[in-house]
């Protein structure tokens, strides 16, 4: 049995960057479930299917094949066989991701995976619900979080880094859909365990959220 940690949290709170860095410090092995679910999103998105065609999207994971390479250390995602790593941080994916993960078949697609690899290996996996749905018997759960603000500011800088133009007020209203989404949401919503600990990193730098949560981890 893998030593797994769990690191929920809403959208924009660092979650896969803190992982990535705790898994390096531990030697890990990183599962970004988001990334697996941007995978399906994908799909969906290639197809043409709208997130309110929920029919559709049910139909369409049958043959949907989300699987996880990891090359030169790094996870890579592949969709029936093509590297779409490329194309998993778009907002468009983002905002489809979201929506469709609240579909039980579209989640229960993924679990089984997820859950393989954390008996397999030690991990660090994050996500909306990992704590308290796909590894409840995780030995450490974190629950990431950070003000609306600064996620949307964080995103905000993101994005101008990369030269793409967006609108901040625009990045923060659509933070707080999405977080409504998933916390409201009938399976598996977002919340912290009870047995999480809680880590708001509006005002910690990334070096100081990562010794905070290492310090957890003693496997």
């Amino acid at each position: 049995m893998g030593y797994n940690v769990a690191i929920d949290g809403p959208a924009g709170a660092g979650k896969s960057t803190i992982a990535k860095l705790v898994a390096k410090e531990k030697g890990y092995i990183y599962v970004d479930t988001g990334a697996m679910y941007r995978g399906l999103a994908i799909h969906f998105l290639k197809k043409g299917i709208r997130p309110e065609e929920t029919e559709k999207v049910i139909e369409a994971c049958g043959d949907a094949e989300v699987t996880i390479a990891y090359e030169n250390g790094e996870q890579q995602i592949y969709l029936n066989g093509e590297n779409i790593t490329s194309m998993l941080r778009t907002e468009e994916a983002g905002n489809m991701a979201s929506k469709t993960s609240a579909i039980p078949e579209v989640r229960e697609k993924l679990l089984e995976l997820q859950r393989g690899l954390a008996r397999a290996k030690d991990v660090i996996m994050d996500g909306r619900d990992i704590g308290t749905n796909v590894l409840p018997d995780a030995d450490v759960k974190i629950y990431l979080t950070a003000s609306v603000e600064t996620r949307a500011k964080r995103r905000y800088n993101e994005l101008t880094e990369k030269g793409e133009h967006c609108d901040y007020e625009e990045i923060a209203r659509d933070i707080q859909e999405r977080d409504a989404r998933d916390m409201n949401r009938e399976t598996a919503p977002l919340r912290q365990a009870e047995d999480a600990v809680l880590v708001d990193s509006s005002n910690m730098t990334i070096e100081e959220v990562v010794s905070t949560i290492c310090s957890y981890c003693i496997g």
